[in-house]
């Protein structure tokens, strides 16, 4: 590499570098934001205190900060991650900027699962094993799709919506002969919701994040020459199945864990990727990490909406990030150079 070309790598890096830096400043800022927002308003410096010195803090503050928002506050980051980690992998994979875990209908099957423990009587607990079960089943339907030889990017996602749809319906099915109060729960889960977060949910789902994601980050090489296509990588040495078979694995760990204790939560799957595509472009070493960065910033921010649209009422963030997502969806579309994903 000539020393003008190394100049212009290291500034670029510099760059990108800054970008994480402010991100991150930023899921710093907006965690402490949602701890503060809510039915009762806290001070920042209250805030803080309980955070960094909980023994001085009050004890309804305590109660406040630590039982109640701090788990959710944390939640929205993680699951954000997972699902800005996961919209990632499957763009790049599948070879289309459309392919996300909501967009591949596996929060739809999280959540006709959810639903099926709802009727059957089952506890929080099986609603989270039920509705991870279906989401990691659907991944493994869309996979066994995948590796037909005739079966492109483009196919894979048009199934998952379709799949999508199907699951929607068998949802709809299931409410059609449900009792009030269990529809009641089916609405409530399906429009997606941090604020059934406790700690123990907060722990596992952080703990597959702290799993999954560095096996990933792991093979950044070979997703960016991945992005070359099939062929190109395989003559760079890459398995390309062992490849995807591991990353769908993975990805699917990640969008399960995400759905199974919040619910169907849209776009954000969608949005962080292509946000972080503009930041610091198509390397996968600075990609993968930024569309985690971004899907957490997305969703801590929808959590703050929630709470503070209308004072004293929280609104379910899935709402609020469908609303945020559909336009950004359309963009996506309209983009496409022809139309064409």
């Amino acid at each position: 590499m000539s020393g003008q070309g190394r100049q212009i790598y290291v500034r670029q890096n510099r760059k990108k570098y800054a970008f994480f830096f402010v991100l991150f400043m930023a899921a710093a800022l907006f965690l402490v934001v949602d701890v503060m927002t809510g039915p009762a308003m806290l001070p920042v410096k209250e805030v803080l205190e309980c955070l960094f010195y909980k023994s001085r803090a009050s004890d309804n503050t305590r109660v406040i900060v630590w039982s109640m928002r701090l788990p959710v506050a944390l939640m929205a980051l993680v699951v954000g991650t997972a699902l800005g980690t996961s919209g990632s992998v499957m763009q790049t994979i599948l070879h289309n900027p459309l392919a996300s875990p909501y967009t591949l209908g596996i929060g739809a099957a999280a959540g006709f699962g959810a639903s099926l423990a709802i009727i059957m009587g089952w506890g929080n607990g099986g609603i989270s094993v039920l509705s991870f079960t279906f989401a990691m089943l659907i991944c493994i339907l869309i996979y066994l799709l995948g590796k037909r030889q005739d079966v492109s990017g483009n196919t894979m996602v048009l199934s998952g919506i379709a799949l999508l749809f199907l699951f929607q319906a068998l949802q709809a099915l299931l409410q059609y002969g449900a009792s009030e109060s269990q529809n009641q729960s089916i609405v409530f889960w399906s429009f997606g919701s941090l604020q059934k977060t406790s700690w123990m949910k907060l722990g596992i789902a952080a703990a597959i994040c702290a799993v999954s994601i560095p096996f990933i980050l792991l093979d950044s090489w070979k997703y960016t020459a991945l992005m070359l296509g099939d062929e190109k990588a395989e003559s760079l040495g890459i398995e390309v199945g062992r490849l995807k078979m591991k990353a769908f694995f993975l990805i699917s760990l990640l969008s399960a864990a995400a759905v199974c204790f919040t619910g169907t939560i849209g776009f954000i799957g969608l949005a962080g990727p292509h946000i972080a595509r503009k930041l610091v472009g198509e390397d996968q070493r600075f990609y993968i990490p930024m569309s985690a960065l971004c899907g957490a910033v997305l969703l801590s921010l929808a959590s703050i909406l929630s709470k503070t649209i209308q004072p004293g009422l929280i609104f379910p963030i899935g709402i609020i990030t469908s609303i945020i997502g559909v336009p950004f969806f359309f963009a996506v579309v309209f983009r496409a150079r022809g139309g064409h994903v």
